[in-house]
């Protein structure tokens, strides 16, 4: 399928220019190019338009989809553009052009007239099979297969908010997996899901079960203990469906006994994780609270730092030279210290955020001005999922600015997943997923807050306009 546009200019025909990126030469001044004289040039103008005109009266290819809108953000460009046209060809878009082409006989139209489109956002840091207002003893009572079907609810609503792609970092009983795998086949809606399934973790750490007796002998799948123990973690969780590995490098908020700033794996033991996972094309990311945790997964080789709370003028260095991407859930702390004691959390977990909250902010404004790269993770699950979309705000409040905060939720996190061929721009050759909101979010995120709709893979998922 060819979508070419036409311009036309100073009363004279313009210049024909193919969107599709097929190699047709259609883009140019024609024979004034090649040398040839005025009388050729319009001569050859003549038979492109008229070229141009079969063209647009062909039928639109199977599964073709347009969509319009007053405005689009050019991510990578970093500025916005008025009327695109996007025609999306089996899910992923063939070409992003200027309105007024003809339209494509039999293709279906989603015009969003009226609004701005920007990449469908990516949250790097959630946890689906969860909710904050379960109260923890509750959550025993629950069948085993109750958790999956939340997820599945969670990720429609993450979806419904302009989260087109997530990354869950952590679930028992490759619960996330499942979700996935339902997802992709159709039987329900939801983001795209790149699923962690169980985190890795040292015995006792933040990652292993640690709100049980000793009678209960209850054990995370995921805990080992040791280089090879945990190069062994890499390839079983890798082999049932993980496309992230997740490790616990310290302490962390919501477990028992440990603490924030606790390292629990050595840098030899983060460095086998991180070396057998990207033998497999696998990237890692550590969970590290604590100072010295982050600065061990950092040279150790891991790809992506979760939370980040503790980490100093050192860590942002080193981070900054190795390329590490930093993940901080700067937001989520405002819905845990005003919910947190009625949804049943003990004061010893809301005393250890209270102490994170600022420093981790504080931390997040550096590494930003510093000009490491940062992605948008939220945490969702510690808090409702339907709130992730509040961190833009946050992120601004602490020092970026509003393109900043969403390249750090399209462009730059689908580099941190290593899949800018199919996500994080509206960019020919991308899945169409895409969040239509009012007014300029490169004036203000607040639009951002609010989407309007939803499109995912050139489907039109969310509507409320």
């Amino acid at each position: 399928m060819t979508l070419v546009q036409v311009d036309v200019a100073d009363g004279v025909g313009g210049e024909p220019r193919c969107f599709a990126g097929c190699g047709c030469e259609a883009t140019g001044s024609g024979a004034a190019q090649r040398g040839g004289s005025k009388e050729e040039d319009a001569s050859m103008k003549a038979w492109v338009l008229a070229a141009v005109a079969a063209l647009c009266a062909a039928p639109a290819a199977a599964g073709t989809v347009v969509i319009t809108a007053d405005r689009m953000l050019d991510v990578l460009a970093g500025r916005m553009v008025e009327n695109r046209v996007i025609v999306v060809t089996d899910g992923r878009i063939a070409s992003v052009g200027r309105a007024g082409a003809p339209a494509l006989a039999g293709a279906t139209t989603i015009d969003l007239k009226g609004l701005t489109l920007v990449p469908g956002f990516i949250d790097m840091h959630v946890h689906l099979t969860g909710d904050p207002r379960i109260p923890p003893m509750e959550a025993q009572l629950k069948s085993d297969a109750y958790w999956p079907i939340l997820g599945a609810v969670q990720a429609r609503r993450m979806l419904d908010t302009g989260f087109t792609t997530v990354r869950n970092v952590g679930s028992g009983d490759f619960a996330d997996v499942a979700i996935k795998q339902a997802i992709d086949d159709g039987w329900v809606v939801g983001p795209r899901i790149v699923p962690a399934a169980y985190a890795l973790g040292a015995t006792g750490g933040h990652c292993d079960e640690t709100f049980f007796p000793p009678s209960f002998g209850r054990t995370s799948r995921g805990v080992a203990d040791g280089p090879d123990a945990l190069r062994a973690k890499v390839r079983e969780i890798r082999k049932y469906g993980a496309e992230v590995i997740k490790v616990c490098a310290t302490g962390g908020v919501f477990s028992r006994n440990t603490e924030p700033g606790q390292q629990q794996l050595r840098e030899e033991e983060l460095r086998a994780i991180a070396e057998e996972a990207h033998m497999w094309g696998v990237k890692v990311a550590a969970h590290a609270h604590g100072t010295a945790g982050i600065k061990a997964a950092i040279r150790a080789g891991i790809d992506t730092i979760e939370h980040a709370s503790l980490i100093d003028d050192e860590g942002i260095g080193l981070a900054k030279e190795r390329g590490a991407w930093l993940s901080m859930d700067i937001y989520n702390t405002e819905y845990t210290q005003s919910e947190g004691r009625k949804n049943g959390v003990l004061e010893d977990n809301l005393r250890k955020d209270r102490e994170l909250a600022d420093v981790q902010r504080e931390g997040f404004r550096k590494a930003t001005a510093a000009g490491v790269k940062m992605v948008f993770g939220s945490d969702a699950g510690v808090m409702p999922h339907d709130m992730a979309v509040n961190q833009f705000q946050t992120m601004v409040r602490f020092g970026m600015t509003p393109l900043q905060a969403i390249r750090a939720a399209t462009s730059v996190a689908a580099e941190a997943l290593g899949r800018e061929k199919d996500v994080g721009a509206i960019a020919v050759g991308r899945f169409a997923d895409i969040v239509a909101v009012a007014g300029d979010p490169l004036t203000s995120v607040d639009p951002l807050l609010q989407a309007k709709a939803v499109v995912k893979g050139g489907v039109l998922v969310t509507d409320r306009r």
